[in-house]
């Protein structure tokens, strides 16, 4: 099995890399590489400054049909390209935030209800798109976490791949067992 992480240009790019390198073979790829180049199991969206420099990671979204991992800007970007909507947030900068997990779903799978997450807010999912569901909310944002009804795309506000996330590296071990089916 080989995963991909996709480099938006986010300072925990590399953390992700390393976080499920540890786990199953995995290479980290440039946002402009062209999908037909891309064979994997499945692909990790990083974060990163802004849409704007998300290169071409809606055309993996709706061309590739491999499992989709979204993180941070790899949430927002998801959103974005099936018509969700994408605004500033009240709370910029990372830091601590308790998130509410609504359906344990396939990622979700075996972690507390509540957990506390590392994430920035400075943008954030505000309108769900089509055939989503909400999978976490917190205080801060009602849209943490979302998962297509049909398709293996999920996407999370927070950074799993970071000591403060409780729970992350099991979500992303949950996200390699849909890679693996």
């Amino acid at each position: 099995m080989k995963v991909l992480v996709v480099n938006n240009y986010g300072q925990f790019n590399h953390l992700i890399h390393r976080s499920i390198r540890d786990l199953v073979p995995a290479r980290m790829i440039s946002n402009q590489t062209p999908a037909e180049e891309i064979e994997a199991d499945g692909l990790i969206l990083g974060g990163g400054p802004t849409l704007e420099r998300a290169g071409r990671c809606s055309e993996y979204l709706t061309r590739l049909e491999i499992p989709i991992l979204g993180i941070c800007l790899g949430l927002q970007v998801m959103a974005e390209t099936f018509g969700g909507r994408v605004e500033k947030g009240a709370v910029g900068g990372y830091a601590e935030v308790e998130v509410e997990v609504l359906e344990e779903d396939d990622i979700l799978k075996g972690l507390a209800p509540r957990i506390k997450t590392w994430a920035s807010h400075a943008d954030q999912v505000v309108s769900l798109p089509p055939d989503f569901r909400v999978l976490a909310r917190s205080e801060v944002c009602e849209i943490e976490a979302m998962g297509h009804k049909k398709r293996p795309l999920y996407g999370v506000q927070w950074h799993p791949e970071v000591v403060h996330t409780e729970g992350g590296i099991k979500l992303l071990e949950n996200f390699l067992e849909v890679c693996r089916r």
